[in-house]
């Protein structure tokens, strides 16, 4: 492929790549209107989120593999088709069973759309050369991420709109990629005789990952961490896991390699990744809160006040990428981004009610750029030290355990956040608590709230929020501790094709 196919071919990747991220939090500031128009319950309105993000991240090691043997490109217009359709389902639900159906298509497209878009982009480009498409990709990933709840706060506020245009807005970019793709997209074929699938992991894998996350989404609001459902998910999903490791110890072909895991780099970029999933979605999440409840913000001002987080992602995914390609030099930027966002979550730890929007505005910015130069960069260092056949094994399992980090990362986080909102509640309020609108687990609307109210509940969410970052800084403190431990190699200066072609070789040569 020449250097402008090779362009074309990213935007379309990008494309694909952008809307699919962008299912996952578009609706975020969308629900209660969502919620209020299909007659949904409380209920609902977490699976409405949590049921794409299930699919997603139980279906990515399944997609890597299928991209080790069958054809990206073939895969990757499938997975965008299949968001295509659970997008236009969405958009025309007519209750709340049916959409929780459609997000869970759209989920499994875009777990496929986010594991072959880094793997397609190592079988095209040498990792020397990747850093400066890596940072893009990187920048792609966390706007998405962040610019998600504003876009979605967009459609919601504009009359003409409406809320499901938060579903079919994903669908006119998904065909152009597709179409993008098919045109420009050029990658040798593979043809392996004989391989097949190890179902029998994959469903023990996406069953045990599943029923984990089903725990993590529902303890602390349907029942206690400490009890006897917790138990119940908690033996399910180990003893589902269990097994999934048995039968991939036994398989000819496993979902995940365990072998991988081997690998140093390999695991402590896993590692890493778990922990930048927390600290990514775990913050853009309950800020989005923090924003409308303490500050007492609209749905688009809390999605325009996310701005500076983006900007300081997308300058840093950018230029690490840009200087990675120039002097090859790596590590330096995974632990100065490993540092950084620590620094970030402290500095979040220490807002409140009254905290003004520029103070507030550069502390989102430091979590943003230190975010920025670990994400993708992290990827790139497990891409550069594992064997050409097992890129796309490798590269989805680090994306795999990133969602899963933020799955169980926002789940655990907002259960912290709900037991000191509780605390603090019933400390101001007493037993009136439920009585004046400040307590229960519902988030409070400000605008029902007498204003001696409205302040105190505006104080509480800002100090429950400013002591989540608190607990959520040790987390990010992990991560530097296990970049610091990756070993830098000097980046490979062939692609993942001829990297196979050349270990194909030799093997057949032997």
């Amino acid at each position: 492929m020449s250097r402008g196919q090779v362009v074309q071919a990213l935007s379309g990747l990008m494309l694909g790549m952008f809307v699919s991220i962008l299912a996952s939090t578009v609706v975020s500031n969308a629900l209660p209107r969502i919620i209020a128009d299909l007659n949904g319950s409380q209920s609902v309105y977490t699976w409405i989120v949590t049921a794409e993000l299930l699919a997603m991240t139980a279906t990515v090691p399944l997609w890597g593999k299928l991209a080790d043997l069958y054809s990206k490109k073939l895969l990757v217009q499938l997975s965008l088709l299949l968001f295509v359709a659970g997008s236009l389902i969405a958009g025309f639900t007519p209750n709340v069973e049916v959409l929780v159906v459609s997000r869970v298509v759209q989920g499994i497209g875009a777990g496929g759309m986010t594991a072959l878009a880094t793997i397609v982009l190592a079988a095209i480009i040498p990792p020397r050369e990747m850093g400066r498409y890596a940072g893009m990709f990187g920048a792609v990933f966390g706007v998405a991420t962040i610019a998600g709840p504003l876009i979605g706060g967009l459609m919601v506020d504009t009359s003409w709109l409406g809320w499901r245009w938060c579903f079919f807005i994903g669908v006119p970019f998904s065909i152009a990629a597709i179409a993008l793709l098919q045109k420009t997209l050029h990658l040798p074929s593979v043809r392996r005789k004989g391989v097949k699938i190890d179902w029998l992991g994959a469903f023990l894998i996406t069953a045990g990952v599943s029923t984990l996350l089903i725990w993590s989404t529902l303890a602390g609001q349907h029942f206690d961490w400490a009890s006897w459902e917790t138990a119940a998910f908690v033996a399910g999903g180990v003893v589902l896991l269990a097994l999934a490791v048995w039968v991939e110890s036994r398989a000819p072909e496993p979902i995940i390699p365990l072998g991988i895991f081997r690998n140093r780099t390999v695991t402590l970029t896993i590692i890493a990744s778990v922990l930048v999933g927390v600290a990514m979605f775990g913050g853009t999440v309950f800020l989005s809160q923090y924003f409308q409840v303490a500050l007492g913000k609209s749905p688009t001002v809390a999605g325009l006040m996310s701005l500076p987080m983006i900007f300081g992602l997308l300058v840093s995914s950018v230029v690490a990428g840009a200087l990675i390609t120039k002097f090859g030099k790596w590590k330096i930027y995974l632990v100065a981004g490993a540092v950084i966002m620590t620094v970030g979550m402290f500095l979040l730890s220490t807002i409140g009610a009254t905290t003004s929007v520029l103070v507030l505005s550069l502390h989102m910015a430091v979590l943003g750029v230190g975010v920025g130069m670990l994400m993708q960069n992290l990827v790139l260092a497990a891409q550069n030290d594992v064997p050409a056949a097992e890129l796309g094994a490798a590269t989805s399992t680090l994306t795999f355990f990133r969602s899963m980090g933020g799955a169980i990362g926002v789940s655990a986080l907002g259960a912290v956040l709900a037991s000191r909102v509780s605390s603090l509640t019933a400390e101001k309020f007493g037993e009136t608590a439920t009585a004046s609108g400040g307590g229960g687990h519902a988030v409070p609307d400000l605008t029902q709230l007498p204003p001696e109210v409205k302040t105190i509940v505006a104080d509480i969410y800002g100090t429950a929020t400013a002591e989540l970052f608190l607990v959520g800084a040790p987390i990010a403190f992990l991560a530097i501790i296990a970049v610091l431990f990756i070993k830098e190699k000097p980046l490979s200066d062939l692609s993942g094709d001829e990297r196979r072609a050349r270990e194909e070789a030799a093997l057949s040569a032997h």
